[in-house]
């Protein structure tokens, strides 16, 4: 997968999980936190990553791919 691959996705879907781009690229975490940093880096994306309390808990139970979300910016 190419930057522009994942550009045109976040573009298409807007908004997307961590998880769920290790799904459609099939492709581990850490690989794909790199690709989104230089698009963050260009403003590009947004990473949203909602603190515990959205949940009422802290019990950090949660996969942190499945909260870690990122958000194109036009």
């Amino acid at each position: 997968m190419i930057l522009s691959d994942l550009r045109d996705y976040l573009k298409q879907q807007q908004r997307v999980t961590l998880h769920d781009l290790m799904i459609h690229f099939r492709m581990d975490a850490d690989a794909l936190r790199g690709m989104l940093a230089v698009w963050m880096r260009k403003g590009k994306v947004k990473k949203n990553v909602p603190d515990s309390a959205a949940c009422g808990t802290s019990c950090c139970k949660c996969d942190p791919s499945l909260t870690e979300l990122y958000e194109w910016q036009e």
